[in-house]
């Protein structure tokens, strides 16, 4: 015989080896698809992950019902049907809700855990003052403003209608953002834009604060400022402060 009619001969496979690995392929493939069945089965029909509690965390004295109602998770779903974008949202329009996250936990439970708003101002309504977050949602009223809040001069404009406003943003996160040794001090704040906020300190201190940016350097400068004992003081430029009253002040130029 031919070397290369042996050699073919050698390497050739039986046939009975060919129905083996069709064999052994059809069975993996239908152990595969039997496998995604089963777990989808136990996701999406069966009792196995469905949703049998609901926990609730965070959010401060916030009812654990209103959160519940809100959510509208019904008892017996399955787990991999809780849609928990649609979830927290649903929770978000609690108005004292600031921000809510939700998650599965596995097997049987979803966990809602929700931040609640803080008021920040107090914004004068004519009769009161309404109780504001930075963000310009209204969670009460007061006769007075309570200890620890700011009175909010501006933007104009009915409380109601702050919701969102760019100006009380910028505002919130000046307030916010200040160390505690000048926070105790602030009364007042107006914003006339997220460029233009003012600070007003208890004596009849004015404090022109300017953006939200280097809120750092402007603190600091104004540690070094206050001990001149001026009534004005412009640091919305913390490079180049100025002090001395409204309508006489001086420059005082730092390099940083």
């Amino acid at each position: 015989m031919p070397a290369n009619t042996a050699n073919t001969a050698n390497t050739a496979k039986p046939a009975w080896r060919h129905w083996r690995d069709r064999w052994k392929a059809a069975f993996f493939g239908l152990a595969a698809v039997a496998l995604v069945a089963g777990v989808a089965w136990a996701l999406l029909g069966s009792s196995f992950f469905v949703v049998r509690s609901v926990q609730t965390i965070g959010g401060g004295d916030i009812p654990r019902s209103q959160v519940l109602a809100a959510a509208g998770i019904v008892l017996g779903t399955p787990l991999i049907r809780v849609d928990t974008g649609a979830v927290a949202r649903r929770v978000e329009r609690i108005t004292e809700v600031q921000v809510a996250r939700v998650s599965r936990s596995w097997p049987d439970a979803v966990v809602i855990w929700t931040k609640r708003r803080t008021a920040v101002f107090a914004v004068p309504d004519g009769s009161g003052f309404d109780l504001m977050d930075p963000f310009g949602v209204v969670l009460g009223s007061a006769v007075r403003p309570p200890a620890g809040l700011v009175v909010l001069r501006s933007p104009d404009g009915p409380p109601g209608d702050l919701r969102g406003n760019p100006a009380v943003r910028a505002a919130g996160t000046v307030v916010q953002g200040l160390p505690a040794w000048l926070r105790h001090r602030v009364t007042a704040v107006r914003a006339s834009g997220t460029a233009g906020v003012t600070l007003f300190l208890r004596g009849g201190v004015t404090v022109v604060w300017g953006g939200t940016g280097r809120a750092a350097d402007k603190a600091h400068e104004m540690a070094i400022l206050l001990r001149s004992g001026a009534s004005y003081y412009d640091v919305s430029d913390p490079a180049t402060a100025v002090t001395g009253t409204a309508g006489n002040a001086s420059e005082l130029r730092h390099r940083w």
